[in-house]
């Protein structure tokens, strides 16, 4: 995400806390978010793919996704 669309949620955020949003506003300001959110859990995945656990014996596994638990 580039530096400008995080700078226009930051000034939609300060904008809905003192004198609110119009519709235009607050649909762009929730397209922007859920963009923002996509690319951050994609960066975080990817971190996650690349980290190895040691075993008790040396050796390298990677991290195996869990199941959500209900």
């Amino acid at each position: 995400m580039e530096k400008e669309q995080i700078a226009r949620i930051n000034e939609l955020a300060r904008k809905k806390k003192t004198v609110g949003l119009s519709e235009a506003e607050a649909e762009e300001q929730a397209q922007l978010r859920a963009q923002y959110l996509r690319e951050f859990r994609a960066n975080m995945e990817a971190t996650l793919q690349a980290v190895r656990v040691e075993q008790a014996d040396g050796t390298y596994k990677p991290l195996v996704k869990r199941e959500k638990l209900n």
